[in-house]
């Protein structure tokens, strides 16, 4: 059997194998997502982000116990942050997962952001297809936990989940990062340590004070993942969105906003691939930028050109 055969068949490590092919971009694996996607059958997409410590893989760990106990077929993606410097990640989040129920067909994959910078790996959206192909009905994600700069999740999610601690300082500073554009829940984890209430006091207040009032109400859960305090609440406010987003229609709407996306970043992916490899190959780029260190033309202009040269050759 091949690979593919037998990732029909049911291998997990089959899947495991085609996820690694993906991550590596080795070659056809964009026809292996093209065959891949036309199995997916609509994976619910479930993410947790928000700043560091704020106990996102404990709270992971907890949803999927339960998720999993009430017989969703369910898999996980942890995106660690690449070291810069030597390129390699800890991929650490099984370490601080061990209650998840192995044994009810959970699936865990640790990756590496690779330099993203929006906190999710550059291969977790066509990672997803796998997953959604295999079978699985519910996958979390969680992210590397940046902060500020997480918000291309909303193009890999259905449901976003911001994590905070009462460490996390101030909850409308948090909040203007733009934290709560994004988020559909909000989880206050830890939430025996001081500073907890007056943190979920803020979060609701600020969102009471928002000019735009939409008909979903963005619940703050105080949780305690470690003592498995306000997850199943926190669950339920999870399963309340989706069946807010099915029923109202913005879950297709989503996905199509989704999917239109995917299809600019596919046409930008190939023509800039043609651009360097026919107007910029060579010494071309090389002349052009020694022309504007010589002040004899200018980047704006130069990129103009290059581009309209481009077009009158493609």
């Amino acid at each position: 059997m091949s690979l593919y055969e037998k990732f029909l068949d049911g291998s997990v490590v089959a899947l495991s194998k085609i996820i690694s092919h993906i991550e590596d971009t080795r070659n056809d694996y964009r026809e292996l997502l093209s065959r891949l996607y036309r199995k997916t059958t609509g994976i619910y997409r479930v993410g947790l982000t928000g700043p560091p410590g704020g106990g996102k893989s404990s709270l992971v760990n907890r949803l999927v116990g339960l998720l999993a106990n009430k017989g969703h077929k369910v898999a996980v993606i942890c995106v660690d942050p690449t070291s810069p410097f030597t390129g390699g990640a800890l991929l650490g989040d099984r370490l601080r997962m061990q209650d998840i129920p192995q044994d009810k067909g959970v699936f865990i994959r640790s990756m590496g952001s690779r330099g993203s910078s929006g906190g999710l790996a550059l291969a977790t959206s066509n990672v997803t297809v796998a997953l959604d192909a295999f079978g699985f009905d519910t996958l979390i994600i969680e992210t590397v936990g940046v902060g500020q700069m997480e918000l291309d999740i909303i193009d890999a999610c259905d449901t976003v989940v911001v994590t905070l601690v009462p460490e996390s300082g101030d909850a409308i500073q948090a909040l203007k990062a733009g934290l709560m554009e994004i988020s559909d829940v909000f989880a206050v984890n830890k939430a025996d340590r001081q500073g907890s209430d007056q943190m979920v006091y803020d979060i609701k207040s600020a969102l009471e004070m928002r000019v735009e009032r939409p008909k979903w109400q963005v619940p703050v859960i105080p949780t305690e993942a470690i003592h498995n305090k306000g997850v199943d609440v926190l669950l339920t406010e999870i399963e309340k969105h989706k069946a807010y987003l099915e029923s109202s229609g913005l879950l297709q709407k989503r996905r199509r906003h989704q999917l239109k996306h995917k299809v600019e970043q596919e046409i930008q992916r190939l023509v800039q691939g043609d651009i360097r490899a026919t107007t910029l190959a060579g010494e071309v780029l090389d002349r052009v930028v020694d022309a504007i260190m010589r002040r004899e033309d200018d980047p704006y202009s130069a990129g103009r050109k290059l581009y309209t040269r481009f077009k009158s050759t493609s």
